[in-house]
């Protein structure tokens, strides 16, 4: 039996995991799951060793107060390799704790494959060397990135982007809308402040207090905060009880919504590429401890924090950083979507330009594939 251990470490991460398992549930259908992932990994047959639930953390300061949990957990995980014996290990993002896992895999013999790997065009070239170390094969999903891996001796597949595959409901903007039981009248505004606490807990009053200005200038804005798999509702109902302002809670149709919506604040991360996807226009926000923002800044030499203004090349979507977050500015933001028509459709035109730049859908079958060929490889020189 072909057996491959997963490891995903926040909901984004759970999101393309679940789609590799179903892609590989199909080509090949006794083939063994296992590993770190959420609900949507489960629900594709994965066999969760440990749900990344409470896993998620943002930010080196924040990374450094959680280490003795992550080594716990990396030692739980190297563990299981020896219990399970994989042909192969799959690391989906997250990269800090992923690369030192992979490390460990390679050093008991197991292949590794990235998947979604280290963003080492943010980050800086340097790390690409590291990474090149410590996985057996790239599956690139930007052809930049790519090229870039190729220059330090990578052995890399470009894929292309998952998101192309993942993103996207069958309903037009009438239909989702009919679907989701909306009033004429209701302008869907939705709050999207990440499936981290740290995030909800730094992004979730901002936007709560932005929304409040925006329900002033348009009452008929309707607030909606769809729940990542890994956020319960207790982790925002009560910064939604403290501002008053009036918000619904829904955990299903996350794209109907996002095509039923005018616009969107939006946590700076997957989320933001989704939305372009959906041609959703958001502002993004990015906060996080100063300390962690002061060395990120070091380390980061892009010019923009989002994937759809990193991927345009050029500001397409608003960012808020920092000081630069604040209820005003944002609420401003979304009001420049309500109600300048030229404005909502210049954005619009933007949007299908970042769509269109990340080339053709099939990135998971492509993956599943390459992920299949590596496991059969690496059980075949076992028995050599």
């Amino acid at each position: 039996m072909c057996k491959i251990m997963l490891s995903a470490g926040e909901a984004s991460g759970d999101l393309h995991g679940a789609g590799i398992a179903a892609a590989l549930r199909a080509m090949k259908p006794d083939v063994r799951l296992f590993g770190m992932g959420g609900a949507a990994m489960r629900r594709e047959g994965v066999d969760i060793l440990y749900d990344i639930a409470d896993l998620g953390v943002i930010g080196i300061v924040e990374v450094i107060k959680n280490l003795p949990r992550l080594f716990r957990l990396r030692d739980d995980l190297a563990a299981a390799m020896d219990r399970e014996k994989p042909d192969i290990l799959v690391t989906i993002d997250y990269p800090g704790f992923n690369m030192r896992l992979a490390k460990i895999a390679k050093a008991k013999g197991i292949r590794v494959v990235s998947y979604i790997a280290p963003s080492v065009w943010a980050w800086g070239e340097w790390r690409a060397k590291g990474v090149v170390r410590s996985v057996d094969h790239i599956a690139s999903i930007f052809p930049f990135e790519a090229e870039l891996y190729r220059r330090y001796g990578g052995n890399v597949t470009y894929v292309g982007h998952p998101l192309l595959d993942l993103v996207g409901t069958k309903r037009n903007t009438a239909e989702a809308r009919a679907f989701l039981k909306l009033q004429p009248q209701e302008r869907i505004v939705l709050l999207l402040p990440g499936s981290r606490k740290q995030e909800i807990k730094s992004l979730l009053p901002l936007f709560l207090e932005a929304a409040r200005q925006v329900a002033a200038a348009v009452p008929e804005a309707v607030f909606v905060l769809p729940l990542a798999s890994t956020v319960a509702e207790d982790m925002v109902q009560p910064a939604i009880e403290a501002a008053g302002v009036p918000v619904r809670l829904v955990r299903e149709y996350l794209y109907d919504w996002m095509q039923a919506a005018e616009t969107a604040m939006a946590a700076s991360g997957t989320v933001t590429l989704e939305a372009a996807l959906m041609d959703l226009p958001c502002v993004v926000t990015y906060k996080v401890n100063p300390l962690t923002y002061g060395l990120g800044k070091l380390l980061v030499k892009l010019p923009y924090i989002s994937l759809p203004n990193i991927i345009a090349g050029r500001q397409v979507v608003p960012e808020l950083v920092q000081n630069e977050a604040q209820p005003q500015r944002l609420a401003a933001e979304v009001l420049k979507y309500l109600q300048d028509a030229e404005h909502y459709a210049a954005t619009h035109r933007a949007l299908e330009e970042v769509r269109h730049k990340l080339g053709e859908s099939g990135a998971v079958q492509r993956v599943a594939a390459l992920i299949l060929a590596e496991a059969s490889d690496s059980r075949r020189k076992v028995h050599e």
